[in-house]
């Protein structure tokens, strides 16, 4: 077998890495580092403006002020409301374990509107709040998660809040797609960030409303606004001149 030299294999070396990624790393999508994929008061507004059905405001603003999780908020259903005490008990998507949550009264208010304009659709629904329209017999009765996103991404246009950050090559078809910065989930971003400085930044009890297993986890969702960020990094460094100058004379 014939010697290479140190050249060639350096050559065969990066042809084999471009082709690993290529073909295996090329579907990752990349991390958007301190890019708030939560909304800001000013989106939060404009978005909610935008939602001229009285079903899906109601359904936005169970993530938004409870920070339910899409599939989560979707099989919201009456057996889980307790009317008396506004208590909402729900099976943590992720950990399938039973939390208790409470209704805020302005959320609840609205809940019981909707409910009772909408009576006879959610026994039809068996109970379910967000009640599929035109369900068939052999499909769920509550709405499709595909559907909502589609409708959240119609609102999300229509109030001109819209923010593509990357394209990502992860479809089968090869087909690029676009990387929104705000998505459904963005709405339990600002549920959970908004009750982080209600509480002062209290991570623990945040933990506890957002019911993640760990605080470690909670850290990840509540955003810092950038001029937050910017001004701390400004005082910092205006803080770190102001030492020098002390040592200095």
């Amino acid at each position: 077998m014939p010697h290479l030299a140190k050249h060639d294999i350096e050559d065969i070396r990066t042809i084999v890495h471009q082709v690993y990624v290529k073909r295996f790393r090329r579907n990752r999508i990349p991390k958007y580092g301190n890019l708030n994929k939560g909304f800001t008061e000013y989106e939060i507004q404009r978005f909610f403006k935008a939602i001229d059905n009285d079903k899906f405001r109601l359904l936005f603003s169970y993530q938004a002020q409870l920070g339910l999780r899409i599939g989560e908020v979707l099989r919201l259903n009456l057996k889980a409301i307790n009317f008396q005490t506004r208590e909402l008990t729900l099976k943590t998507e992720k950990a399938r374990i039973l939390d208790t949550l409470l209704i805020p009264a302005p959320l609840f208010k609205q809940t019981m509107e909707f409910i009772k304009a909408n009576m006879t659709h959610i026994e039809q629904a068996k109970g379910y709040i967000f009640f599929k329209d035109c369900a068939s017999a052999n499909s769920a009765v509550y709405l499709d998660v595909n559907y909502v996103r589609n409708r959240f991404r119609y609102y999300i246009k229509l109030a001109d809040v819209d923010q593509v950050y990357d394209i990502s090559d992860e479809t089968a078809s090869r087909t690029p797609k676009r990387l929104h910065r705000l998505t459904t989930h963005s709405l339990r971003h600002y549920a959970i960030t908004s009750f982080s400085k209600q509480t002062n930044g209290n991570v623990v009890l945040t933990s506890r409303f957002a019911r993640h297993a760990s605080p470690e986890t909670t850290m990840i969702y509540i955003s810092t606004k950038k001029e937050e960020l910017y001004k701390e990094i400004d005082n910092m460094t205006m803080d770190t001149i102001e030492k020098l100058k002390r040592s200095i004379v």
